[in-house]
């Protein structure tokens, strides 16, 4: 499931400024596309299928920094549903794993960006291992 690209460079509308940066993080969630690309460094590292929203549902779009972290959430409001390594990012939504990989590339949440859990795993690590202040999740059409 991991896309590892041969460290392609980010093209100009995925850069952040990291004049000031030691290591920087920028997650793009692509709604249209269903699709998650995470670049570090100014360097493209993956490119990973997820689902957002399903219809009646809304993922928020917008730029973020994560808030809190949880590796082994579970739903208070989806019937105690898996949010493995969850990087919450804007109240009650978070990026996290989910068990219905078979629903990857389609809309299909209520709300959140589920991935594949290797994929959100490492993810998370990243995430975790650069910082909040250093990344941002930016959530587009």
């Amino acid at each position: 499931m991991a896309a590892l690209l041969s460290s392609a460079p980010a093209s100009a509308d995925e850069i952040f400024s990291s004049s000031n940066a030691v290591s920087r993080v920028v997650v793009r969630v692509d709604i249209s596309e269903q699709k998650l690309t995470v670049i570090h460094n100014g360097e493209r590292l993956y490119d990973w299928p997820v689902s957002t929203a399903r219809m009646g549902k809304w993922t928020p779009r917008g730029t973020f920094q994560p808030q809190w972290f949880s590796p082994n959430h579970r739903s208070s409001k989806y019937n105690n549903a898996p949010m493995p390594w969850s990087v919450f990012y804007s109240g009650d939504y978070a990026i996290h794993g989910t068990d219905a990989v078979g629903r990857l590339g389609s809309p299909a949440s209520a709300g959140c960006v589920r991935l594949a859990p290797e994929n959100a795993k490492t993810l998370y690590s990243l995430i975790y291992e650069t910082g909040k202040d250093q990344t941002f999740i930016v959530v587009q059409d």
